[in-house]
């Protein structure tokens, strides 16, 4: 991007986040789902599920949860772009001398700002639960940056749902089967226990990649080939959607 671009989103980025800052029930309510898991599976469910580790339960669950708390937040995101588009905020935008595509941008780190700081949230509660790790600041950056990748991909969904939708509720509601996606994954139970064709789903979906690279990090173990997996996922479907998004806008904005 150009510096004409980076300094219009930096404003608009700006823009965007204090209208979070006004409203900090944004955050608090995407990370109040991920926390009533955590304290549902670790204090009612997880004395019945059997992990095959020594583990505990919420260290097991955790990489899952933080991916849940990241699908939450992005419905935001879907949201706070249909409202712009419905107030006429965009049309106003383009009869300025601004970047047509820092609006977007704008969005897109806003999004990702707010939900690093839901993550570090359910983080800071998942250790008053007795989350204990091991990982170093290596293993803590790898996690960190897969976050980031998950982010930004399922964030430039969340721009198609926003650009696309013809309702509030449309807009944000691409994101529950991002949600429950978890649930068919190695994220809460080993893919070993469930029936043959789910099995399969739960092995071969993008989810299950990426919390088995986060849960070998955290426990300081080898991440094999599952961390290319999760990383050609994240990308794939980033890519994918950022193509996407930019050619629906195009279309809004012409």
């Amino acid at each position: 991007m150009s510096t004409h671009v980076l300094s219009d989103t930096g404003v608009l980025t700006g823009r965007s986040l204090r209208h979070i800052l006004r409203s900090p029930d944004t955050i608090i309510t995407t990370a109040v789902t991920p926390i009533a898991l955590m304290l549902l599976f670790v204090y009612v469910l997880g004395g019945a599920i059997n992990t095959g580790s020594d583990e505990s339960y919420v260290n097991y669950m955790l990489p899952g949860i933080l991916l849940i708390t990241i699908a939450s937040g992005i419905a935001y995101t879907a949201y706070r772009l249909f409202l712009d588009m419905q107030g006429g905020i965009f049309e106003r935008f383009q009869s300025m001398p601004i970047a047509r595509s820092s609006v977007l941008w704008a969005h897109v780190l806003t999004s990702l700002v707010a939900n690093l700081v839901s993550v570090a949230v359910v983080v800071g509660v998942a250790l008053l639960m007795g989350f204990r790790t091991g990982a170093s600041v290596g293993a803590w950056l790898a996690i960190a940056g897969i976050l980031v990748l998950f982010t930004l991909a399922l964030t430039w969904l969340a721009v198609i749902a926003g650009l696309s939708a013809q309702t509030v509720d449309g807009a944000s509601a691409f994101s529950y089967p991002l949600i429950f996606l978890p649930f068919i994954s190695s994220a809460f139970v080993p893919t070993a226990t469930m029936p043959g064709p789910v099995a399969w789903f739960a092995e071969n979906q993008p989810v299950t990649s990426i919390v088995n690279s986060i849960r070998a990090l955290f426990a300081q173990q080898p991440v094999g080939n599952d961390i290319w997996i999760a990383l050609a996922w994240c990308v794939g479907i980033l890519a994918l959607a950022y193509v996407f998004a930019m050619a629906a806008y195009r279309r809004k904005i012409t």
